[in-house]
């Protein structure tokens, strides 16, 4: 290997995570995590179980660029991995058991000048073998900043090694390009196409009221909920315990909360408690101070059968200069047990959330259809 120079193969890491016999204390080794998996039943008394596997998930994509970017020299510090975008989470199963072995592995799939591509897979043994099947899959982008004076540093590149790694290695550039692409025509940048156009003129001409002829009369269509009535609101206040290595509030607790929201947010409009099916498109804009006011806005964005797309909108509240920052928008894909109202906007804000969500949710099925796809083929 040429020094300062990493394989597809020597950036690829595996854990599993284990039962232990102590329901309250796990034990960390240098290739296994030993872990308590409490039963369900007991869930609502004590969540350490999940909210250790749950971290895993989080800072496991961390480890895979630590692995990747260690430097032998002995006088050179360790470069600081934060992430910066949480690109694609995708769930491949409605349950995950709480006493059956889980195993993490991911790899390094890509590298730019400063950042990487991670990808993350976790797989759960089943009840009554060993065999392990996928829960999630998961693409991270990290960067690297000098721990002396906080700016971007270099990492080391990628060599791909045969077919199977070229593929890989292609697959994070067309990631990077899709990435540049979608933020290009972000309708914060840049008008709705031509049918984008058409489907909100077809919204307002069938919420018209026909008795007036007014623009500002409008009358909501059967089985559909106005968008201003499908959101919830919630407030957190930063803790010192939810801080990570930079003193800054960890970005798995910001995710998680969103979550929580965005998924309060799909039960209530469903009416059923909904599977999440994909995560996508998370930029962590602006960090988050200890003691924040941490302002969080579930938004039902697009419906389609028995899908909701969910926006959740977070920012900090500055009570010195009475300002709002926003730190981060979060996109989740639910499903429901059966067809959900469709989701009807009112204002042009709402019509651009409207085509914002729906272009999300294209994505998300493409994606999951191109999956099925490769899946199916011999």
């Amino acid at each position: 290997m040429i020094y300062g120079q990493g394989t597809l193969s020597e950036a690829f890491s595996c854990h599993v995570l284990k039962p232990h016999g102590n329901l309250r204390d796990y034990k960390r080794h240098l290739h296994h995590i030993h872990i308590v998996f409490i039963p369900a039943s007991y869930l609502w008394i004590d969540s350490s179980a999940t909210e250790v596997v749950k971290q895993k998930t989080e800072t496991y994509p961390v480890l895979i660029c630590y692995t990747h970017t260690k430097h032998e020299a002995p006088q050179r510090s360790p470069l600081s991995i934060v992430t910066a975008l949480v690109d694609k989470i995708d769930l491949c199963k409605k349950v995950i058991y709480p006493d059956c072995d889980i195993k993490f592995t991911g790899n390094v799939s890509w590298v730019g000048k400063t950042s990487m591509e991670v990808k993350m897979h976790m797989l759960q043994a089943g009840l009554h073998d060993n065999a392990y099947s996928p829960v999630l899959d998961a693409t991270f982008v990290m960067v690297a900043r000098d721990p002396e004076n906080k700016r971007p540093a270099f990492v080391n590149p990628l060599i791909p090694e045969g077919p199977e790694e070229e593929e890989i290695y292609k697959k994070g550039e067309l990631n990077k390009i899709r990435r540049v692409d979608f933020s290009t025509a972000s309708l914060l940048k840049m008008a709705p196409t031509a049918e984008e156009r058409t489907i909100v003129h077809n919204i307002f001409l069938n919420t018209l009221d026909t008795r007036t002829v007014s623009f500002r009369s409008r009358v909501l269509p059967p089985n559909s909920v106005w968008m201003e009535d499908a959101k919830l609101k919630s407030l957190e206040i930063c803790h010192p315990q939810e801080r990570n290595i930079f003193n800054r509030i960890f970005g798995g607790f910001l995710m998680r909360k969103a979550f929580e929201l965005g998924w309060a947010a799909a039960c209530s409009y469903g009416g059923s408690r909904p599977y999440v099916v994909a995560v996508d498109d998370i930029m962590f804009q602006r960090p988050v101070e200890i003691g924040s006011l941490l302002l969080l806005s579930a938004q039902v964005c697009y419906t389609e059968n028995s899908y909701i797309q969910v926006r959740v909108h977070s920012e900090v509240y500055d009570s010195d200069t009475r300002e709002h920052n926003t730190t981060n928008v979060f996109h989740f894909t639910f499903m429901a047990e059966s067809e959900v109202p469709q989701i009807v906007p009112k204002t042009y804000g709402e019509s651009m959330l409207y085509l914002d969500g729906r272009r999300h949710f294209s994505a998300t099925m493409k994606e999951t259809r191109e999956v099925e796809k490769t899946t199916a083929a011999p």
